[in-house]
């Protein structure tokens, strides 16, 4: 699975069309294909999704602009190590087999990301508009709210920090830090994005009308909180930082939805086009 660069994209295009035909149960074809033609006439929603994405390009602005505060900044790694103790050491060395630390990183790596292009899909082709903005708000105030905290607060992630804590990753995928490392510095630890962006995916899922995404959803979340401790990447404090931007960036998603853009609301009514997509309101 991460042998490769192909294997690890060939994993994740297997997990994505396995993700929209369980909560789907329609040919994942169709509803690539039916999404991207309607989003791509959407000016709004399209303008939305990009602007979503361009959270890439600030994340590694972000990056490169770190070693030009360093001097400004104070390092929060011994402070957060001071409540730490042997709490997520004992948690990694209780849990340490070889086929979980496969199974985690699986979660960590691939579903984490695959899930939330597969919600956008599931939402859009379900005509659940609030869902979908939600999503996007979502994710958006995760990254901008947490931007903050890694450049004038940088923690250490707890591998590089804490002699008694193994980074496992690199021992199922050897080439994670050549691959993923340019995603996240060393020094952005604090708080989780993983976590607050799980547990934002589980809660829009949840209060979705996809009840099996959002089972998905709430089963990935919880892997991937006890994944960060596990694979040696994050502090339990992390941890909890990342609880609380979750609970903060719903609110505001879902504000949001409700606000206009101008003089313009954004259109959350599930509105149907086809007598076929009233046949999968619930799924499950």
């Amino acid at each position: 699975m991460f042998q490769s660069t192909a294997a690890i994209l060939v994993t994740g295009v297997v997990t994505f069309i396995a993700i929209l035909a369980c909560c789907l149960r329609k040919n994942p074809l169709t509803v690539v294909t039916t999404s991207i033609r309607e989003l791509g006439s959407n000016r709004l929603m399209l303008f939305h999704l990009l602007g979503c994405l361009s959270i890439l390009i600030i994340n590694k602005l972000e990056i490169m602009l770190e070693p030009f505060l360093k001097s400004n900044t104070t390092d929060w790694t011994p402070y957060i190590q001071l409540y730490e103790e042997k709490i997520t050491p004992l948690i990694q060395q209780f849990f340490l087999h070889p086929t979980l630390t496969y199974f985690t990183t699986y979660f960590y790596v691939i579903v984490f990301s695959v899930l939330m292009f597969s919600a956008l899909f599931i939402y859009h082709y379900e005509r659940d508009f609030r869902s979908w903005y939600a999503l996007i708000y979502g994710i958006s105030f995760n990254y901008f709210l947490a931007i903050p905290f890694f450049l004038f607060s940088p923690v250490q992630e707890a591998w590089y920090s804490h002699p008694d804590i193994r980074f496992l990753i690199p021992e199922v995928y050897p080439n994670f830090e050549e691959q993923y490392r340019h995603f996240s510095g060393l020094d952005n630890s604090f708080p989780s994005l993983h976590t607050s962006i799980s547990i934002t995916m589980a809660a829009i899922a949840f209060r979705s009308r996809n009840r099996m995404l959002g089972r998905i959803s709430i089963l990935s979340a919880g892997i991937i909180l006890f994944a960060i401790l596990y694979l040696g990447i994050h502090w339990y404090l992390d941890l909890i930082g990342g609880v609380l931007l979750a609970s903060i960036s719903t609110g505001l998603a879902f504000l949001f939805c409700e606000l206009p853009i101008g003089n313009t609301l954004l259109d959350l009514q599930p509105k149907r086009k086809t007598s076929e997509q009233i046949s999968h309101p619930l799924n499950g």
